[in-house]
């Protein structure tokens, strides 16, 4: 594969047309990596435009560039996978707080996920919905959740928010005030 004007220092021009020319292979490179490296194919070949982007001006671009594409879509998904090995996520709840096995601690977070869902519940129209699909434990995005409950992306904060407001009146109404600690005035 050969790009045109590609003589150092890169233009703007040049970066450009390798760009243009190099887009496929990159897209299907990264779209055969991804998987294997447990990253997204976008997130992947974001990187390898990111590394053209970063090679000095002083080197032009690649001479071989299919070559060099796929050794630097290789390198990343390598790293992604160092990255995931040594990256541990938290428990759903976030970091481990040291009375988190506490029998008490565990039945009243059960309880409270009890009152919640069931609040969930007895609100109106489409709020149900929403807020429960928002609660999943895959923790899906808007993207998913509009095309679940297929209404608008755009219109899924506004609702959200309108609905965690009629939920929080309902809850404040149903939870006693936590007492005041230290003196009151």
């Amino acid at each position: 594969m050969t790009l045109p004007d590609h003589a150092p220092p890169a233009s703007d021009t040049a970066r450009r047309a390798a760009v243009r020319t190099l887009g496929p292979l990159v897209h299907a490179e990264a779209t055969a990596e991804a998987p294997a490296a447990g990253i997204d194919a976008a997130d992947l070949e974001q990187a390898v435009w990111l590394r053209l982007l970063e090679r000095p001006a002083a080197r032009g671009l690649p001479v071989d560039p299919a070559r060099w594409v796929r050794s630097v879509v290789r390198a990343e998904a390598r790293t992604a996978r160092r990255r995931a090995r040594r990256e541990h996520a938290y428990a759903a709840g976030g970091p481990v707080d040291e009375r988190a096995g506490c029998p008490e601690r565990i039945a009243v977070g059960a309880d409270e996920r009890r009152a919640l869902r069931a609040a969930v519940g007895r609100l109106p129209g489409r709020c149900p919905r929403l807020l429960a699909a928002m609660l999943a434990p895959h923790d899906p995005t808007y993207r998913e959740l509009a095309g679940e409950l297929g209404m608008s992306q755009g219109s899924l904060g506004p609702m959200r928010s309108r609905c965690l407001g009629c939920l929080r009146r309902m809850l404040a109404a149903e939870v006693v005030a936590p007492e005041l600690r230290g003196k009151e005035r």
